[in-house]
């Protein structure tokens, strides 16, 4: 693994509620013949050593993939921030990266794309943007920004995108794959990602 990453941790975002899936624990769900997350673990595992897992139920399952699974330190669920503090808390690496459980399309340079980003705007956050809109879940996170998020949170603060606009940030154009964005929420989208693997 190339050294420059190994000061990067990923996060794997899968502490939701997955409402549109009917409540299921959407990392787990199968998707051409594999659960969800590991076509995402599979990845990252690609691009860089250090992973953890972010998630509130299931954690024996989760834990039989081999990384430490987190759970958030926060009581209900509170949405992605939380999950990434309580990552930050426990790690010891100078990043973050984070992505969903859902994203079964995550390219193969996300990483590199992420990290070459912030370092030449000399940000403290990178974020992914499909062309359109800013994707904040699709996040690289300096952890010195841990005390700030803590803050925010602790003000019953939730909303990413604002915490986001508090410090340096800059934005990764990923334009040219907006594919990488395609979450799956539902059955509709579970055949339609199926049918992509095997066209």
């Amino acid at each position: 693994m190339q050294s420059r990453f190994s000061n990067i941790t990923a996060v794997v975002l899968a502490g939701g509620q997955a409402r549109r899936m009917g409540g299921q624990d959407k990392g787990l769900i199968e998707v051409s013949g594999k659960a969800m997350i590991e076509h995402v673990l599979s990845i990252l595992q690609s691009q860089l050593d250090n992973i953890v897992i972010n998630a509130n139920r299931n954690l024996d399952i989760y834990e039989k993939y081999g990384f430490p699974v987190i759970p958030d330190n926060y009581e209900g669920f509170n949405g992605p921030l939380a999950g990434m503090a309580s990552c930050m808390k426990t790690i010891n690496t100078e990043y973050i990266i984070t992505t969903p459980c859902d994203t079964p399309m995550l390219p193969d340079d996300y990483v590199v794309r992420m990290l070459e980003t912030l370092e030449s705007a000399q940000a403290d956050i990178s974020v992914a943007d499909n062309g359109e809109r800013i994707q904040p879940v699709f996040s690289l996170i300096r952890l010195s920004l841990l005390d700030s998020l803590l803050h925010y949170l602790d003000a019953g603060e939730r909303k990413i995108d604002l915490w986001f606009e508090q410090h340096a940030m800059t934005r990764v154009d990923f334009s040219d794959k907006p594919e990488t964005f395609i979450n799956v929420n539902t059955v509709d989208d579970i055949k339609t990602f199926e049918a992509s693997q095997s066209a």
